[in-house]
């Protein structure tokens, strides 16, 4: 298994130094810079424009520009804002806790009710419960993240006033943990309805397929109790198929926090790329779109292990799956 994960990790290599150089030309080749501010500034003398320019060294190739990024990212030196003046790293950190913080309460609490409905729809399928359930993740599925958002917004802290609208806790308190309970309940609410929708239908899925195979009705003969044959028997193999959806679902939430901590007012690193992107500030976009491409291939590469302790007949050496 060690080896296997290994050889996954080199594999990843490539992939990655692909999408630093494909996201480095596009970034570049967006209308604007980050000194366009001052560089269309009619009062600035040409002189000090080209000052400007020189400093941050946008005034060499492209080529020369992304081989000193890279060779930053290698030493762990990922550049400094070029508008705010601040290390990048720094302003990571400082943002990164926040988006954990979201997008992992969002993805457990996803799992806790994804996985016991949609077993529970596939023992009771095609049942009233089944249906009622149906409808509402055709629903959760059809719903944009940031609509629902605003409409719980509305309801609960503009109507009712129940919770806070925004942020992660209350501005100029000391911190309390029923007031960040409070300040997270509407934006994981939000960011789980999505994957929950989508996670009771492959799971509901899966486990009918699992339910219908000759070894469960084998266990059943043998007179094993139905929660054994469900779980022990059942479930494992139905996780399976799921191992490829759950692997990739965190790299999902961070990117679905990037509009959702704009909608709430989270300091995050959505937030971070989306001011990033509006400022045309490269190192910043360009470190973010790096983690974020960091962490899908992470993703895919926990996907590919959990998949091959799953399932026995997995070959690892060989990467394919015995007949």
């Amino acid at each position: 298994m060690a080896l296997y994960t290994l050889r996954r990790l080199l594999n990843a290599i490539p992939i990655l130094i692909g999408i630093t150089i494909i996201s480095f030309a596009i970034i570049h080749m967006a209308p604007g810079s980050p000194l366009s501010q001052f560089t269309e500034d009619p009062t600035i003398k040409q002189v000090d424009k080209d000052n400007m320019i020189k400093a941050y060294g946008l005034d060499k190739p492209l080529y020369v520009q992304y081989w000193d990024w890279v060779s930053g990212l290698v030493r762990g030196d990922l550049g400094v804002s070029l508008l705010k003046n601040q290390p990048v790293a720094d302003l990571i950190l400082e943002r990164l806790p926040n988006t954990l913080l979201l997008t992992v309460t969002s993805f457990l609490l996803s799992l806790l009710i994804a996985i016991p409905l949609g077993i529970l729809c596939a023992v009771r399928a095609h049942s009233r419960l089944d249906q009622i359930v149906s409808g509402f993740t055709f629903v959760g599925i059809s719903i944009p993240g940031f609509w629902l958002g605003l409409m719980l917004i509305i309801l609960f802290a503009v109507k009712l006033g129940w919770l806070p609208s925004g942020g992660l806790q209350t501005v100029n308190a000391d911190f309390s943990l029923i007031d960040r309970i409070k300040h997270l309940t509407l934006p994981v609410l939000t960011m789980a309805a999505g994957e929950v929708a989508i996670w009771i239908r492959y799971v509901r899925s899966s486990m009918l397929e699992v339910i219908n195979q000759d070894y469960m009705r084998t266990a059943k003969a043998k007179g094993l109790p139905g929660n054994s044959i469900l779980f022990r028997h059942g479930f494992r193999n139905a996780l399976i198929p799921l191992a490829t959806l759950f692997g990739l679902a965190l790299p999902g939430f961070f990117a679905g926090a990037a509009i959702l901590e704009q909608v709430y007012s989270i300091p995050g690193m959505g937030r971070l790329f989306i001011e990033g992107a509006f400022q045309r500030d490269y190192p910043v976009l360009f470190a973010i779109v790096t983690v974020g491409a960091f962490l899908t291939v992470l993703g895919s590469i926990l996907a590919d292990v959990a998949y091959a302790a799953l399932d026995p007949r997995v070959n690892l050496s060989k990467q394919e799956v015995r007949g």
